[in-house]
């Protein structure tokens, strides 16, 4: 496997990083592979109760590489060969929507496209005051491929959502904030910190119940509300037996910190 993107683990903290600066980390073949596979394991270890997406250099991610495209190679190059049965199971973005322990993006940089997308895909989105989302599918030639057109209605709504996306408008951070599409702006050497403390945070409480609030949170996006509370219920009845019920009881009637083992 590649540098291209690492990986970390540490105080139950996944950190992956898109690592290839020189190229404003944007996205090739290979490292989407490498991102499935990595965002899948941290999905499985035991020991991450939470994940920061983030990159290096001065970018998140911009996007799908169109240097390597326009030389005729990799995604989106006229010799690329697309399946019509390929396995969107197996996508960094279908992946990351399906992982139960929370993902932070840390939005060191810009991103953009493809980039944008994947910050979306995240649960949690701390960005730097300098940084930009940008939308420019449409001026591109494409459409958002990777989770757009799905995230940003649900986020602010249609109207806005069209605007932005038929537009393929450049966001500031400021804007970002305001539509609610981040959850923080801080300084740029900030970033990483910051969504370590909030995984952190996360990281602290009981995994299991946190998994499972996310996993009824997804569910609830498609259920009617009487169908929801029955899979809450059903997912309540396991967390009433688990240890780390027990310990948060104990913890809360004994008024110390609790030590979760996500058991």
């Amino acid at each position: 496997m590649s540098q291209d993107v690492t990986y970390d683990v540490s105080e139950g903290v996944a950190t992956l990083t898109l690592n290839r600066p020189e190229r404003m980390n944007t996205i090739s073949g290979p490292m989407l592979d490498e991102l499935t596979s990595l965002l899948v394991k941290a999905g499985e270890d035991r020991e991450v109760r939470a994940i920061v997406l983030t990159g290096t250099g001065r970018a998140f991610c911009a996007g799908l590489d169109l240097n390597s495209a326009q030389k005729g190679e990799g995604i989106g190059s006229s010799s690329a060969s697309f399946s019509a049965t390929i396995d969107l199971r197996n996508t960094p973005p279908t992946v990351l929507h399906a992982l139960d322990k929370p993902v932070i993006a840390a939005l060191n940089g810009s991103a953009a496209g493809y980039g944008m997308d994947l910050a979306l895909g995240c649960d949690i989105r701390v960005m730097a005051a300098d940084a930009k989302l940008a939308a420019a599918f449409v001026k591109r030639g494409v459409l958002p491929e990777s989770g757009g057109t799905w995230f940003l209605p649900r986020m602010i709504g249609w109207a806005k959502a069209a605007e932005i996306i038929f537009t393929g408008r450049t966001l500031s951070a400021d804007d970002c904030l305001k539509e609610r599409l981040v959850n923080e702006v801080v300084p740029a050497d900030q970033v990483g910190a910051r969504a370590r403390e909030l995984a952190l945070e996360i990281a602290s409480n009981a995994p299991l119940a946190v998994q499972g609030a996310k996993r009824l949170m997804r569910m609830g996006l498609d259920e009617t509300f009487d169908t929801h509370v029955q899979h809450v219920y059903l997912q309540l009845l396991p967390l009433f037996q688990s240890a780390d019920f027990r310990e948060g009881m104990a913890s809360f009637l004994e008024k110390r910190q609790a030590n979760f083992t996500g058991k």
